[in-house]
C-alpha cells in the first residue's frame, strides 16, 4: 500500500505545473472601449478641424476608423492577436449599429423639433375648410380621420385573407397550387405601391368608379397582404410538430386542431406581423394620391367622395411652399410618427402578453 501511494506521489511530481491561460494573463480595463471612443473622437474632430471639413458626418468617419484602428492595435499590444479580432469585430459591429442610427435619430430629432411648435389640441380637431395655404390655421382632424378608415378598411380585408391563405401553405399546402401562391406572395412582397394604384385606378376607369377612401384602402390592401402572408408563415412554422400530433392522436379534426392548438400558440407573432404591416401601409402616399384626390373637408364616409390621409395632407401642405404649411407639414409628419410608434408599441406589447409561458 505505502508502494502504491509513493509511486503516485512520484507521477504527480514529474506532471510539470498548468501554464496559465494566455488569454487571460493580461487584460484590458472594462472601460477601455469608452476611452477608445473618446480618443477617436478628439482625434477625429482635432482632423477635421485642421483639414478644414464642414461635413460632421466626415469628421464621424473618421472617427469611426480612428476607433476601429485604435481598439485593435491596444488589445493586440496588452493582450493578444486573437482577443484583438474579436475586439475588432465586436467594435465594427457598434461602429455600424451607430452609423445606422445617426439618420434614424436625426429625422427623429428634426420632425419633433419643427412639428411639436405646431401640434396642439386645435389642430387635431380641425380641418383645412376654408383656411388659405398662407394662413397660420387649420388642422389635421380630416387627414387622420381619413388614414384610420382608410388602413382600418385594409385590415379587415388584409387580415383575414392573408391568415387564411399562410394556414393553407403551412397546413394543407403541397403541389402546384402551393407554389404558385408562394411565387405570387414573393412577387406581391415586391410590388411597389405605385403600381398597386395604377391597378386600382384601371379597374376605376373601367368600371367608371369615383375616388373614395374604400379605392385607396383597396390599393394598400394589395401591399398589406403579402405582409401578412409572410409573417403569419413564419409563426405557424414556429409551432411544433409535437402540439398537432398530439391533437392529432386525440382523434380531433385537423381543421379544429389548428383552430384551437396551433393558431392561439402564434397569436402573439400573427398580431405582431399584422400590426407591423399597419404600419408599413400607413405612410403610403402614391396609391393615395391617385385614388382619393385628397379633400379640405372633413368626410367621414369612405365609400363616397374624395377624402385626405396623413401621407397625403403632408405632401399637399409641404407643396403650397408657404411657412405656415411647412409647419404643419411637420406636425402632420409628427402625428404619422407618433401614430406608427403607437402601432409598433401595441404589437410589442401583444408579443409580450400573448408569449408562451416557460
Amino acid at each position: 500500500m505505502s508502494h502504491s501511494s509513493t509511486s503516485v506521489q512520484d507521477r504527480q511530481r514529474s506532471i510539470p505545473p498548468a501554464r496559465s491561460n494566455s488569454l487571460s494573463s493580461r487584460t484590458l480595463p472594462r472601460l477601455a472601449p469608452l476611452g477608445f471612443a473618446a480618443v477617436s473622437l478628439a482625434l477625429g474632430v482635432g482632423l477635421g478641424a485642421a483639414a478644414g471639413w464642414q461635413s460632421r458626418v466626415q469628421w464621424g468617419l473618421v472617427s469611426a476608423l480612428f476607433f476601429l484602428v485604435i481598439s485593435y492595435v491596444a488589445t493586440s499590444v496588452v493582450e493578444n492577436r486573437r482577443q484583438a479580432k474579436d475586439r475588432l469585430a465586436t467594435s465594427l459591429v457598434w461602429v455600424c449599429f451607430l452609423i445606422a442610427i445617426v439618420p434614424l435619430a436625426s429625422l427623429l430629432w428634426t420632425t419633433v423639433s419643427r412639428g411639436s411648435g405646431r401640434l396642439d389640441i386645435y389642430f387635431l380637431t380641425h380641418s383645412m375648410a376654408g383656411v388659405l395655404g398662407s394662413e397660420d390655421s387649420g388642422g389635421v382632424y380630416h387627414a387622420l380621420i381619413g388614414t384610420l378608415e382608410q388602413v382600418g378598411i385594409a385590415t379587415v380585408i388584409s387580415a383575414p385573407l392573408g391568415l387564411l391563405t399562410a394556414v393553407y401553405l403551412v397546413e394543407y399546402g403541397k403541389g402546384p397550387l402551393a407554389r404558385a401562391v408562394t411565387f405570387f406572395v414573393d412577387v406581391m412582397t415586391g410590388i411597389p405601391s405605385i403600381v398597386a394604384g395604377l391597378f386600382i385606378l384601371s379597374i376605376m376607369l373601367i368600371a367608371g368608379l369615383e375616388p373614395s377612401g374604400l379605392m385607396g384602402a383597396l390599393a394598400l390592401t394589395i401591399l398589406m397582404i403579402p405582409v401578412v402572408v409572410r409573417s403569419t408563415e413564419e409563426m405557424l412554422k414556429l409551432v411544433p410538430n409535437e402540439l398537432r400530433e398530439a391533437s392529432l392522436a386525440l382523434g380531433i379534426p385537423k381543421w379544429r386542431t389548428i383552430l384551437k392548438v396551433v393558431l392561439p400558440t402564434a397569436i402573439g407573432g400573427i398580431a405582431t406581423g399584422v400590426m407591423l404591416a399597419i404600419a408599413r401601409i400607413a405612410g403610403e402616399t402614391a396609391p393615395i394620391i391617385l385614388l382619393v384626390f385628397g379633400s379640405q373637408l372633413i368626410n367621414p364616409n369612405p365609400f363616397e367622395g374624395a377624402q385626405s390621409s396623413l401621407p397625403f395632407y403632408i405632401y399637399e401642405q409641404y407643396k403650397i411652399g408657404e411657412t405656415a404649411s411647412y409647419d404643419r407639414a411637420w406636425a402632420a409628419a409628427l402625428v404619422l410618427i407618433a401614430f406608427v410608434m403607437i402601432l409598433n408599441l401595441v404589437a410589442r406589447g401583444i408579443a409580450r402578453w400573448k408569449a408562451p409561458q416557460h
